[in-house]
């Protein structure tokens, strides 16, 4: 401000500002977020850094898991099985809705590509056709019905596809593998031994006086068709290493003309064979001797 020499009244004030801008050198880092109330941080580093730490976390966790508790082993495949297939859990939904007649046969294209279509390509395009700036799921009735009637569909078909596949499982008299494994474990279990079937923590049971006639008839009944011809077993069949520490004689015997467990019957198929009823009885004689060795 600058004062002249002349009168009160004619007196001016001049304001001299300065507009210069510090000239900056190299990269200037960008104020924090916190900064600006309200709004986000930086994409990069500091939102991808903490995304890529909680996956590291995550992932090691998932290791640790894996590491500590191994898969179970299922049983051997089995062509000649009768199952019911089943999709993964998490694709119930759509197995069912596949079922419905709308979706399958005559209309299996509309059912894949036409119905499926439709609710992948609006889930796509939802951020572009919902551009409201309202976030308050209240006050979005259209895009919120839509998704509730999305998840209850989804509960619902899932609900009614497992619902029939326990009822088709009663009806047909079959054990799901999985439930065969936990009742195997559980066996296990209360017999002092490994419950996992993961190799390496289950020895193998040599088969004992294998030159004795009874493997000839073993062969001569069938059994090797379910069991196999080194007893070990295969499909929903068990191992007949070692069975004598489970059954007596008397007991397979009464397996072979009863059946046990889902195996059918097997005396008049033997018979049919001709094996006779000497033969059987040395047979389970024999099966009686195949113990884990003591």
């Amino acid at each position: 401000m600058a004062h002249g020499h002349k009168n009160k009244d004619e007196e001016k004030i001049i304001f001299v500002g300065d507009s210069r801008v510090r000239k900056g050198s190299g990269f200037i880092t960008p104020p924090d977020y916190t900064a600006y109330p309200g709004k986000s941080e930086a994409f990069i580093p500091n939102f991808l850094l903490k995304e890529w730490m909680v996956g590291v976390v995550v992932l090691v966790g998932i290791l640790v898991l894996t590491i500590s508790e191994p898969a179970p082993l299922g049983y051997p495949a089995n062509p000649s099985a009768s199952v019911i297939p089943m999709p993964d859990w998490y694709f119930l939904f759509l197995y069912q809705y596949l079922k419905y007649p709308y979706a399958s046969g005559d209309y299996v294209l509309l059912g894949v590509l036409g119905v499926s279509g439709v609710a992948f390509g609006a889930l796509l395009l939802a951020p572009f056709l919902d551009t409201g700036k309202e976030r308050r799921f209240y006050k979005r009735p259209i895009a919120s019905s839509l998704m509730m009637l999305s998840i209850i569909s989804v509960f619902y078909l899932t609900n009614v596809a497992w619902t029939h596949y326990k009822h088709e499982l009663e009806a047909t008299g079959q054990k799901p593998e999985h439930i065969q494994r936990e009742e195997e474990a559980l066996e296990k279990h209360e017999q002092g031994l490994p419950t996992s079937n993961a190799p390496g923590q289950k020895e193998e049971v040599a088969i004992v006086d294998k030159d004795n006639p009874a493997m000839e008839t073993y062969k001569k009944a069938g059994c090797i068709g379910c069991h196999a011809a080194d007893m070990k077993g295969q499909g929903n069949a068990p191992s007949l290493r070692g069975v004598g520490d489970k059954h007596s004689q008397e007991e397979i015997v009464t397996i072979i003309k009863d059946g046990y467990n889902g195996m059918p019957p097997m005396y008049e198929q033997a018979i049919a064979q001709g094996v006779t009823d000497e033969e059987i009885t040395h047979l389970a004689e024999w099966l009686a001797k195949q113990k884990a060795e003591q």
